[in-house]
């Protein structure tokens, strides 16, 4: 979902909680500040939409997806979402940083990027996917 570009990214993650269970923003801005944290991103807490780079842009929408209950995550072609940077290590160490808050992840790529996941994932049942 498109982020907000008149929010910051801190009050574009703070809206999900306020929207879906109308938290008031001060408790919500305290959870999304604590998954800033976590991430290591809190430096871009103020930046708006437009100054945000691919990279911040990727993490507050992960963060949007992860402050809601349940956090159900889907990640489609994520080359096109971060094309500054190697994608699958900057992507599993964001996703490893928010395991205990995710309830599913599925990420959709095209077939001939499956060798740049293989050394990130281990995970037998990927070899019945379909492509």
């Amino acid at each position: 979902m498109p982020l907000r570009a008149n929010l910051s990214a801190l009050d574009n993650i703070a809206l999900i909680p306020q929207y879906r269970s109308n938290q008031k923003y001060a408790e919500a801005a305290d959870q999304a500040w604590a998954l800033l944290v976590e991430t290591g991103f809190q430096d871009m807490h103020a930046k708006r939409d437009p100054a945000l780079s691919h990279s911040e842009r990727f993490v507050t929408k992960l963060l949007r997806a992860v402050i809601s209950k349940p956090a159900i995550l889907l990640i489609d072609r994520p080359a096109m979402l971060l094309p500054e940077v190697h994608y699958p290590p900057f992507m599993f160490s964001m996703l490893e940083r928010m395991t205990t808050y995710l309830d599913d992840c599925w990420i959709v790529d095209y077939q001939w990027n499956r060798a740049l996941y293989d050394a990130h994932l281990d995970y037998p049942e990927l070899d019945q996917a379909q492509p």
